[in-house]
């Protein structure tokens, strides 16, 4: 486990961009075993640490979810740096993680779990390749 003062931003957006990742991965495995709630999950979560590896690079962090994602709106969509329609895309991975984990008679159904899943993996990319020219030019 890393002691705060024992990194530094670079190293935080890496481990961010790292868990998204495996979150990614997580999401495959679960997929591939019909656990398509828990794939609903791990979809959203590889999503929101990309999106906290972006507020990295300026040294900000949020401790709720929302703040995070309605800042990453606000700073990141809303003034065309990413598509608007990661916007879209986030908020509905967002209402769909929070169904599949509280809901009691939610019913994920593969299609849209898959839909789910290359959503997260596209905007995975395009925050992690953005993050990586973000270092370079640190």
């Amino acid at each position: 486990m890393l002691h705060e003062e024992s990194y530094n931003r670079s190293d935080l957006v890496r481990y961010r961009l790292e868990t998204a990742s495996d979150d990614i991965k997580a999401a495959e495995l679960l997929l591939d075993n019909d656990s398509y709630k828990a794939a609903n999950n791990r979809a959203y979560y590889a999503i929101y640490h990309a999106v906290s590896a972006v507020h990295a690079l300026s040294g900000k962090a949020y401790k709720r979810h929302k703040d995070a994602l309605g800042n990453f709106n606000k700073e990141f969509i809303r003034t065309g740096v990413f598509n608007s329609s990661f916007g879209r895309k986030i908020s509905e991975a967002e209402k769909i993680r929070h169904a599949s984990d509280y809901d009691d008679f939610y019913i994920a159904v593969k299609a849209d779990v898959v839909t789910q899943l290359d959503n997260a993996k596209e905007i995975v990319s395009v925050l992690a390749d953005y993050c990586m020219s973000q270092l370079e030019s640190l």
